[in-house]
């Protein structure tokens, strides 16, 4: 059985996500706030920043930029703050 949820990105009721797909509490937020499309989106996004900026993903300065444009990228400026 399909789940929906109203997506904060999307603005609309959406296919949900099955599974958390971020480790940690941010990923059960992403779960249950972001559809399957915008993270289909989203993951598009992430390929052209990685390969824009030439980010290794083994450094963590680069993990943590990538951290912060998904997060800018899913959600409104102070909907959510997962700074920690």
């Amino acid at each position: 059985m399909r789940k929906f949820v109203k997506c904060m990105k999307l603005k609309t009721k959406l296919e949900a996500l099955n599974n958390p797909p971020y480790p940690g509490e941010i990923g059960i937020y992403i779960m249950n706030n972001i559809s399957q499309k915008a993270w289909n989106n989203w993951l598009q996004q992430q390929t052209r920043i990685i390969n824009e900026n030439r980010l290794n993903l083994s450094d963590i300065k680069s993990r943590k930029l990538l951290h912060d444009q998904m997060i800018q990228y899913l959600f409104e400026k102070d909907e959510i703050d997962f700074s920690s």
